[in-house]
Order: C-alpha cells, then sequence, then structure tokens
C-alpha cells in the first residue's frame, strides 16, 4: 500500500505544481506581454484570475459547513 500512497502523493504533488506554475503565469507573467501575443490564446481574461478562486473559496467553505454540521449532528445522536 506503501507504493500506492506515493504514487498518489506525487499526482497530488505534480497536480498542484502546475496549478500553482499556471496562474501565477497567467496572473504575474501575462499581464506583461503584448495583448496581441499568442500566448494570450492559452488564457482565459484576466477577470477569471479573480472569479475562479474566489467561488472556489466560497464552494470550499459550503462544504466544510455542511460536513461540520453533518458531524455534529452525528455525534449528538450518539450522546442521545
Amino acid at each position: 500500500m506503501e507504493l500506492a500512497d506515493r504514487a498518489v502523493g506525487l499526482i497530488l504533488t505534480l497536480t498542484s505544481l502546475s496549478i500553482f506554475t499556471y496562474y501565477t503565469f497567467w496572473v504575474i507573467i501575462l499581464p506583461l506581454v503584448d495583448s496581441d501575443h499568442f500566448v494570450h490564446k492559452y488564457f482565459l481574461p484576466q477577470e477569471y484570475a479573480i472569479l475562479i478562486p474566489v467561488y472556489a473559496a466560497v464552494a470550499l467553505i459550503c462544504l466544510l459547513s455542511v460536513f461540520i454540521g453533518y458531524v455534529m449532528l452525528k455525534s449528538k445522536k450518539k450522546k442521545a
């Protein structure tokens, strides 16, 4: 099982690194490149650089709230 855990860890690390690199290039470097350069067709408009993380954070907070509520209800039923 240790090999499977290491493989999953490697996949998660590579995925996180690629998302971080893409986002960093999109937000920091791309505004410095001319708007008619061919590299702009590989990226979404700049407005999405803020909207996507905000929506992801709201979704994460909602899911965590539901999970915490579920755990609290479940533990309350065990005590009763």
